[in-house]
Parts: C-alpha cells; structure tokens; sequence
C-alpha cells in the first residue's frame, strides 16, 4: 500500500520569524494526523532552523531540501552536497523542478545524475516531472513525462525508482492559479505508471506519485480521491499553516 506524501516546497521564501511561525502552527494543526507523510521544502539556509524546532517538537514532520550538487566536496563555490544535506536531517530532495531546468537550464541528463548521487547518499530524490503549456496543447504531455523518467531509467534501471518519489506537475499550473481537473491529473498519473509497469509492474504498483500544480485545500480532495494520485508537491499553499495543513488532512482521509 502507497503511503501518500504531502511536501511543501517553500522556494525562494522565509525568514527565520516565518519558518518557527510556521513549523509551529504546522505541528498544532497536524496533531493526531495519521496515514500521511509531510515534508517541508526550506531554503537552505534555514535547514538548521528547521531541524532543530522539529527536534524541539518531536514533530513527526519530514524535512527537505529544493535541490542538490553532483559533489561531495571540493572546490564548488556555492554548491550544496548530499551529506551535508544529510547532515542538517534532510531526507527528501527536491530535484528536476521545472524552475531549475528552466533557469539554470538543468538536462534530462543532469537531473538523472542527480538522482543516482541522492540514491547513493541515502537520500530520498522527489523527481519533478510535467510538459509546458505548448506541450500539452500539442498532445505530447505523456511522451514528455516518459522522456524525463526514462533519463533515470534507462541509466539506472527502472528499480532505482523505489524508494523514491515522481512529482507530476503540469508547467503551466505552476503558481498561475490554473490546475489540472482531477480527472486529467488522474489519467497522467496512469500513464507514467503505465510506462513504468511496462518495465516492472511491482515498481509501477509501489512507486509514490505526487501531483503539484496549484494544489489547494479546495481542489485537494478532489485530486487524493484519484487511484492513482499520492499526495501533492504544494507550492503557495504551503506557506500558510491551515492551508498546507487542510491539503495534508486530506490526503490522510482521502487514502485511509
């Protein structure tokens, strides 16, 4: 049985008065949530932080990371690596989010490299995948998602996806308030699994798959009543505690 994942992905946003604000009123709103994982995303600089008020709460909540070196060490100016990651008590990162293949014009290629290093260190890699707007109206949103997963595939194998998780999310529904209907986020998330079973269906049958792309508390139940839809990848609604914390309460009574 799938175990859902609720992740916020805080991007370029905080201050350290907003993350104890609000891993705070996270920890008060999810007491007694069960069957759901939540996972904050921080900048990284607020890592320590976080760790120690989840520390301090005994929360059960997971923490995160938006993104990761393909060093260890070195000479790599500005550069984050897995085990300081690690260190700090980050478990699951954030890797191929469109903004980081846009911006920083990261390859199928790069992203996959990524995603072996975080599996090597022991990490948990949350790979983002999803088509653009053009994409999708040409029809080439599955082939889209199949190319971005098989750069991991074909390189590692289709079982270096267990134990790790796909974050679908539709460019064009990134932070612009459009989302996908549960049911076409539904028939996406098949066929990535689809694609995935054609390789081994006891992967495919295992494999966590997120849906992100402006999930809120108000089309949340909608998505998580999907069969095929494991939780979310939440942007803006993760930066308030109610919000991010309906959208988890959701998940959990939508699966259980």
């Amino acid at each position: 049985m799938r175990r859902p994942l609720v992740m916020g992905n805080w991007k370029l946003n905080g201050s350290k008065a907003m993350v104890a604000d609000l891993i705070k009123g996270l920890d008060a709103e999810l007491a007694g949530v069960e069957g759901v994982d939540v996972a904050i995303a921080p900048p990284v600089m607020y890592l320590d932080l976080a760790e120690q008020l989840l520390g301090k709460a005994e929360s059960k909540i997971l923490l995160g990371s938006q993104n990761v070196d393909l060093n260890a060490s070195g000479a790599f100016t500005g550069d984050i690596s897995p085990e300081m990651l690690k260190d700090f008590g980050a478990t699951h990162i954030i890797i191929g989010h469109s903004e980081r293949r846009e911006y920083h014009a990261e390859s199928d290629e790069f992203v996959a490299k990524k995603f072996a290093f975080l599996k090597e260190h022991g990490l948990v890699p949350v790979l983002c995948i999803g088509e653009s707007e053009a994409q999708n109206e040409a029809g080439e949103t599955v082939a889209v998602c199949a190319r971005q997963l098989d750069a991991v595939i074909d390189t590692q194998g289709v079982e270096a996806l267990n134990g790790a998780v796909i974050a679908y999310e539709p460019i064009w529904a990134i932070g612009t308030g459009k989302a996908a209907t549960a049911d076409d986020a539904q028939r996406i998330h098949a066929a990535i699994r689809a694609h995935i079973a054609a390789k081994s269906e006891e992967v495919a049958k295992n494999v966590v798959i997120q849906y992100g792309g402006s999930v809120k508390p108000e089309n949340a139940e909608a998505y998580f009543a999907q069969p095929d839809i494991d939780g979310a990848l939440v942007g803006g609604a993760a930066l308030v505690a109610d919000s991010f914390a309906a959208i988890a309460k959701a998940a959990a009574k939508a699966k259980n």
